[in-house]
């Protein structure tokens, strides 16, 4: 699901979605009217050209040499315009039985596996630096006047700051991506609950719904990513569910 909430003008997030080369994005852009969407959307068209990768290393290096593009060409952009833009970045790559999450900024991936939730991603915010350093609680946090400030994102740096997870993909592992659209107003509970207890696509629907019906006071993206049970001996298949509102 990708809709600009009930209080933006325009929807600045952008999405790929690639399951024949294993690649799932969700790309958050800011910096105003006009720039936020064209940062995240750099994004989405570099990665888009990855093509079909020979092995899980090949993937990622691609997925960098791609997302390092897009940082120049935004960089360009924001040099041009005399101001600053960038984009949060998630994304989910997946090969030979094995995933890699990595991020910039607070975009999320999580993992629900045996009915269970876990975030994967660990944002980027001066918040969560703040918990880091324990100088406020987790639910301190969740109301702190300063919680949107991103500490990395892609083209506000020269150089970019990603972060990553792996591991190995087990049959019936869901991925869920999102944008903070989704988070400032459903919990990691909440997210859970709507996802083992529904089919993927009622569980991106129902996900924006509880959205919207709470405010929707930003833009959210949801892709929700399914492993298969495998076929054959052949590793797990993901299976894609997404829609656009």
């Amino acid at each position: 699901m990708s809709h600009k909430g009930c209080v933006r003008e325009l929807n600045e997030d952008n999405y790929l979605v690639e399951p024949q080369t294993g690649l799932w994005v969700v790309a958050d852009g800011m910096g105003g009217h006009d720039a936020g969407e064209v940062a995240s959307a750099s994004i989405v068209d570099h990665l888009a050209t990855i093509g079909i990768a020979s092995s899980a290393p090949d993937l990622r290096a691609r997925f960098e040499d791609r997302l390092s593009r897009a940082n120049a060409e935004i960089r360009g952009i924001s040099e041009s315009r005399g101001i600053t833009i960038g984009s949060t970045v998630a994304a989910l790559l997946a090969m030979d039985g094995r995933f890699a999450c990595l991020w910039a900024g607070d975009s999320r991936v999580y993992l629900i596996r045996n009915a269970s939730i876990s975030q994967i991603s660990k944002d980027h915010t001066e918040v969560q630096e703040l918990v880091d350093r324990g100088m406020i609680s987790e639910s301190e946090a969740r109301t702190w006047p300063r919680r949107n400030v991103i500490t990395h994102a892609v083209g506000v740096s020269d150089e970019i700051v990603i972060d990553f997870q792996q591991g190995e993909i087990m049959p019936g592992d869901i991925f869920v991506l999102n944008t903070d659209g989704l988070t400032a107003h459903v919990t990691d509970a909440e997210i859970e609950a709507a996802t083992v207890s529904a089919t993927p696509q009622a569980a991106c629907e129902k996900l924006l719904e509880m959205v919207l019906a709470r405010g929707g006071t930003d833009n959210v993206t949801i892709v929700l990513v399914k492993i298969g049970d495998g076929r054959e001996g052949q590793s797990p298949r993901p299976d894609l569910y997404k829609a656009e509102g």
